[in-house]
């Protein structure tokens, strides 16, 4: 199978170094992989290994990989690898690439029909528990499109990372504790009194939207009020606790059209209290990381490469922000994670550093915490932006959007674009049912594998072959190599922490068996009926790897369109 040929060749390119250049140039690569370049003249797989060792053994990484290269040459000729390689070529500036024979691809078929829905998992994690915080709003409006971008990254990232191995789970904190909370209730409280005629004045830092008067309306049909007296009459805690238990339920409503189910839900009244606030800084301080100075209590964060201290208590008695998000981290820690990954939003650049001080402080590592910075995602219509206002209470809710172009193309086109770039969604385009719309594209290259699969049963009774040394034409070993691929661009997703990687693969692989679809007839009762069974199984491949990677994505596989 191809990953079979790939564990003998990482073994062959070791045995060649410590043949060639000893032991210890060996023991100095820490590990050899082996990548598909880019340019398809430069052959199926490249290696590195002569980069790394030209700065240990002090020479040209040309003249290495030219001895490697010639070591592994006579390997390839002499073994059963020579029906697999073609040959094996230097380029520069040290590349080792193998050019492939057509039966080395042929193994990739081998590898999807053996694993078909798991055909792309690996190892890669090696069972490490990540936790993944996403979205988090704070409970005073439903979501916005900037809520979505992340809500998707959030969840496809989870996704990948439990099928490449990790233990992930999703993770909601919701910003109950601050004073967010009670301007909430103030709003509901002054909407209440104007349905019934009381003129108020309406603070500017209160909630601006529209939504703020449907919950007034709300909660006086639910209380029953008849009048100004009833209002009056109502404890300002219920208007809190009424504003913020109807915006979680908004918000849960939002991530269930949107596809996206937490494993935890975390509330801050109930992690970070005042008591477990004083008994972590207490914790801290004992050890070094907290100081008092005029008044006000101080993290050490730049022992740990912040460019300044923090303030976590002030001098008038009150916590900063960040008090209880220690104490929050240092509860996600406790659960037994060793990776948090922070998902936040641009204003958040500065929170990043003071936050991996804090891991560090509470004994972990400064790589078991990682920040992602999601850029904002502005949206089009027929051309031009459009204008948003969170201030002011007018904005595009994460309902409206997958409402309006369906909850398959929302999810895609938040995933459009890396996550450090501002992303720019078209909603006229997400719409359309065409090629250039890459959802569209993507859904209908699974749809068509599934349509001419049906039709070969039923008009030819063809049938998907189980061997496949008949494929050989180019588009045949640009979709088998494409195919090959996708384990690849999973562990990428994983290491850049971006499901980016993800969305282009699919594009990639929907574009190559278009390519294949009009190249090769499959159905053609004039041709060779071994080699049409074999190009059908050939599209059964690529319909289970365009179904894997959908549903990775949380994207629906149709299979008709």
């Amino acid at each position: 199978m191809f990953t079979h040929l790939r564990t003998q060749l990482k073994d062959l390119i070791r045995a060649s170094v410590a043949g060639s250049l000893g032991d210890a140039a060996l023991s100095a690569v820490a590990d050899i992989s082996l990548d598909t370049p880019a340019n398809r003249d430069h052959g199926g797989l490249a290696c590195n290994v002569a980069m790394p060792l030209a700065k240990v053994l002090k020479r040209n990484p040309m003249e290495i990989a030219e001895v490697l290269c010639a070591r592994i040459s006579l390997e390839v000729a002499a073994s059963s690898l020579k029906d697999k390689i073609a040959s094996v070529v230097v380029f520069r500036p040290g590349f080792i690439n193998f050019h492939l024979k057509p039966a080395a691809y042929h193994a990739v078929l081998e590898d999807v029909f053996a694993r078909r829905d798991d055909y792309g998992r690996t190892d890669f994690g090696k069972g490490r528990k990540v936790l993944v915080e996403f979205v988090s709003a704070n409970p005073t409006g439903p979501l916005t499109v900037a809520h979505a971008r992340q809500a998707a990254v959030g969840d496809v990232l989870v996704n990948v990372l439990n099928f490449t191995g990790h233990q992930a789970q999703r993770e909601f904190y919701v910003n109950d504790g601050g004073n967010q909370i009670r301007t909430l209730g103030l709003s509901v409280q002054l909407r209440s009194r104007e349905l019934f005629n009381d003129k108020v004045d309406y603070p500017e830092d209160c909630y601006q939207g529209g939504y703020i008067l449907d919950m007034a309306r709300i909660f006086a049909a639910q209380r029953k009020f008849a009048s100004l007296a009833d209002v009056n009459a109502c404890s300002f805690e219920d208007f809190c606790n009424f504003g913020k238990d109807y915006l979680m339920d908004v918000i849960r409503e939002d991530l269930r059209i949107f596809r996206v189910t937490f494993d935890n839900w975390s509330f801050e009244s109930q992690v970070a209290t005042p008591e477990k606030i004083a008994a972590t800084l207490d914790g801290l301080r004992q050890k070094g990381f907290i100081y008092e100075h005029e008044g006000a209590l101080w993290f050490k964060s730049t022992l740990f490469g912040d460019d300044k201290d923090r303030v976590v208590k002030k001098s008038d008695g009150f916590y900063t922000y960040l008090a209880p998000d220690i104490v929050y981290h240092k509860y996600k820690y406790d659960r037994g994670f060793d990776l948090l990954v922070d998902i936040l939003g641009p204003d958040h650049h500065g929170y990043i550093p003071r936050i991996k001080a804090a891991a560090q402080a509470l004994g972990k590592d400064a790589t078991a915490l990682e920040g992602l910075i999601i850029q904002l995602a502005t949206i089009f219509r027929d051309g031009k932006q459009l204008r948003m206002s969170t201030r002011a209470g007018e904005f595009i809710s994460l309902r409206e959007v997958a409402q309006e172009v369906g909850t398959d193309a929302a999810r895609y086109f938040m995933l459009m674009r890396q996550v450090n770039q501002q992303l720019e969604f078209d909603i006229d385009l997400a719409k359309k049912q065409a090629p250039d719309n890459p959802v569209y594209y993507i859904q209908y290259a699974h749809a068509r594998c599934c349509s001419i699969i049906r039709k070969a049963k039923e008009e030819a009774a063809l049938t998907p072959a189980a061997t496949f040394g008949l494929l050989s034409a180019e588009a045949e070993v640009d979709l088998m190599k494409k195919i090959s691929q996708f384990p690849d661009f999973l562990d990428v997703c994983v290491q850049q922490l971006d499901p980016f990687t993800l969305t282009r693969y699919m594009q990639e692989l929907a574009a190559t068996y278009h390519k294949f679809y009009d190249r090769c007839r499959i159905i053609d009762a004039e041709a060779d009926q071994a080699l049409c069974a074999q190009r059908l199984a050939l599209v059964d491949a690529a319909r289970i790897v365009l179904a894997n990677g959908l549903k990775l994505l949380g994207i629906s596989s149709p299979e008709k369109m």
